[in-house]
């Protein structure tokens, strides 16, 4: 029952705040929150970007050059994670503010029980970002046709995405249909070798071709490959690195020994 009123609770919240969160283009997390000792700790950044992307907004971390059509401060939002204080419960929550400092979504407070702060702060995210995920957001280019000096722009209708669940065991084959990237007739083996927080993936050159990090699934990894961030999902299949290219979901098949 209590599940039932959570999903309606968030549904709610995403008609109460769609139409102010699809006036923006585009969202900007920092490197470093502020109950943070240093920055990406704890992949929260990371993790952060990622889950805007899933959920539909274009995001761009906060010391990044934003492509053109993206640098006007008040077309965008800014991302925050803030901490609540509690006795042996962990709790987050997000915000998402315009130019001037004004909140504009407030998520679900995130809560966790675990000791360990990494698994703790992973957990809490998930839960926050469900009624950011409520929100359906679609951006619907309401700031710039208020500007009275503006000049017509050609209104550019996002791509629907396909949602990658994060702490999916298998991936649907529907998740793969948007493009699938099969370079090599051959199989070329990756070899793990464990890092701080995950692993570096070598070839027998030897040269680091990725780097994955843990999330609370053993099969799933945040996962880093040139100029490409996603995720590393084992299937029945094998495992397959996913990540977003020109708004469009890409799929590769990657040959691991770990």
């Amino acid at each position: 029952m209590k599940k039932y009123i959570l999903l309606f609770l968030l549904v709610l919240a995403g008609k109460s705040y769609a139409q102010s969160v699809n006036d923006y283009k585009a969202v900007i997390v920092p490197v470093k929150f502020d109950f943070q000792k240093e920055e990406n700790q704890y992949r929260l950044t990371t993790l952060s970007k990622f889950n805007l992307k899933k959920a539909g907004f274009e995001a761009f971390y906060s010391n990044e050059t934003t492509p053109k059509g993206f640098s006007e401060r008040c077309d965008l939002l800014y991302f925050d994670l803030q901490k609540e204080n509690g006795f042996l419960i962990t709790k987050l929550f997000i915000t998402l503010k315009d130019c001037n400092g004004k909140i504009i979504y407030q998520s679900v407070t995130g809560k966790s029980k675990e000791k360990d702060y990494e698994t703790a702060y992973n957990e809490c995210l998930n839960q926050a970002f469900a009624s950011i995920d409520a929100l359906n957001y679609k951006y619907s280019g309401a700031n710039a046709e208020a500007k009275v000096d503006a000049k017509p722009v050609k209104q550019e209708v996002p791509v629907k995405q396909e949602v990658i669940e994060v702490r999916a065991v298998a991936v649907e084959k529907a998740a793969v249909v948007n493009a699938v990237s099969n370079t090599d007739t051959s199989v070329k083996y990756l070899y793990a070798q464990p890092v701080a927080n995950g692993f570096q993936l070598i070839d027998t050159t030897p040269k680091v071709v990725m780097k994955v990090f843990k999330t609370a699934s053993p099969s799933c990894f945040i996962a880093i490959k040139g100029d490409n961030e996603g995720v590393l999902l084992g299937t029945e299949e094998g495992w397959i690195f996913q990540y977003y290219k020109n708004e469009n979901l890409i799929s590769e098949k990657i040959a691991v020994k770990f």
